[in-house]
């Protein structure tokens, strides 16, 4: 990793002033109940130091959304497990959340998402969620814990939250009671494979979400072929048009309040994934700016 401060978007020590910033960027460098590939603690520092590579002139949105402001928060990482991590991490969550600033947090894995989302809830108590991902991670129970990243849209739908997931292709039998079903909105992989397909979806999860909106991006939602570096990868994924046709739109309707992205498992000697990661972050701060 490089030795200048990390900092998101290559800002170095001239990072925006606290109070004046748009944006806080919160890496949490949690790792515990990973199940098949690790690497997920590194995520937050490889994503930081990718995105000094990533340009600030957004091409798309046609400006530098740095110039919004961002703010790169210490590492959150008490010596904590589970639930009571969880618990630790809502509370941490609830007071930056009364700066007034959009939250980015940087995964680390999928099971910290509830314990962001408890914290956002206290301020937004009608917030609902966007979910980006290649897996449902709606079993109430996995390998003996309710707090793994498998169970993290459960435990989010436990908390009272409306539920719209994009671009699930991996669920088990024990999960289909939940997929598509009461307050869960979910959009199969393989039948939204045009633009046409995600467009017509976005606008039934538009009705199904509440106005006040957190997004989650588990980096495996993506192709392997794009983003090998994670722990869980399934074939069949989002490109990178695809991912943004999903979120333009949440961005421009709703008040999306905060998201992280998690999930990314760094290889060593290969950048593309982090870089990915950072990119679709800096964009979607872009989003943020360019909406509501």
């Amino acid at each position: 990793m490089s030795e200048a401060p990390l900092n998101f978007g290559g800002l170095g020590p001239e990072q925006t002033d606290r109070a004046k910033a748009r944006f806080l960027v919160l890496p949490v460098p949690f790792e515990e109940t990973v199940s098949w590939g690790g690497g997920t603690g590194k995520g937050p520092e490889a994503i930081i130091d990718a995105s000094r590579q990533v340009e600030l002139w957004d091409e798309e949105l046609l400006r530098d959304t740095s110039s919004a402001g961002i703010h790169t928060l210490e590492e959150f990482k008490p010596k904590l497990k589970g639930e009571r991590y969880l618990a630790a991490i809502a509370e941490h969550t609830a007071k930056l959340m009364q700066e007034g600033k959009t939250l980015v947090s940087l995964g680390g894995e999928h099971s910290i998402t509830p314990g962001l989302v408890a914290g956002v809830k206290q301020k937004y108590p009608k917030l609902s969620v966007f979910q980006i991902d290649a897996h449902a991670d709606l079993r109430d129970e996995y390998e003996g814990s309710k707090w793994s990243h498998a169970c993290a849209m459960k435990r989010v739908v436990d908390l009272g939250c409306r539920l719209a997931q994009a671009g699930i292709r991996n669920f088990s039998a024990g999960e289909v009671k939940y997929v598509d079903r009461g307050p869960v909105a979910t959009s199969l992989a393989h039948r939204t494979r045009s633009a046409g397909e995600i467009m017509k979806t976005v606008e039934r999860f538009l009705g199904h979400l509440t106005d006040d909106v957190y997004i989650t991006v588990d980096i495996d939602a993506l192709d392997p072929s794009l983003v090998p570096g994670t722990g869980t990868p399934e074939p069949g994924g989002l490109s990178w048009y695809d991912t943004l046709d999903w979120l333009r739109p949440i961005f421009a309707q709703k008040n999306v309040v905060a998201f992280d992205c998690v999930e990314v498992a760094p290889i060593k000697g290969m950048n593309v994934s982090q870089f990915v990661a950072a990119k679709l972050i800096y964009r979607m701060m872009g989003y943020k700016v360019a909406g509501r």
